[in-house]
């Protein structure tokens, strides 16, 4: 048997962490909607600082949304989805109370919500809408939250 020449091992040894490192798992997305982080002109604690969007016309008319939240994206996916990310500033507990709270006295049937204790989330329906919510501490921002809807019409 031969030795083996240093550059061999090398090789072997490149090779060897390549295959190592090369069938570690990806890291998944942990949830099937999170909240964006808001992009625009934030204040030096990353409280959005801009004037809000406006909610898009196919956005559920009953949906409640905090006062004052300030909506940061629209988004339109295909097959009729809207995603309306929003940041709002009145603390995570009181939005979460709001969505509680009003969501069905909106007419919105909640299913398969968490709550834990930076976020939580819940699916919800209606006659006509579908979606789901995900709210968000803001680390940076007191009292900020992320509040994103995702809806759909019911067909």
């Amino acid at each position: 048997m031969k030795p083996f020449a240093p550059a061999a091992v090398l090789v072997g040894a490149v090779l060897c962490l390549a295959a190592v490192t090369g069938c570690s798992p990806a890291p998944r997305n942990t949830g099937p909607l999170r909240a964006r982080p808001y992009t625009g002109a934030s204040a030096p604690g990353g409280c959005p600082t801009a004037a809000s969007l406006s909610l898009p016309k196919d956005f559920p008319a009953d949906l409640p949304v905090p006062e004052g939240a300030i909506v940061t994206s629209v988004e339109h996916r295909t097959g009729g989805r809207l995603i309306v990310a929003t940041v709002a500033r009145s603390g995570f507990d009181a939005t979460l109370a709001l969505l509680h709270k009003r969501l069905p006295k909106a007419g919105y049937t909640p299913k398969d919500g968490e709550v834990e204790e930076d976020d939580a989330e819940s699916n919800f329906s209606s006659p006509t809408v579908r979606g789901r919510w995900t709210l968000r501490k803001m680390p940076d921002c007191e009292g900020g939250v992320y509040l994103t809807y995702l809806t759909s019409a019911v067909s």
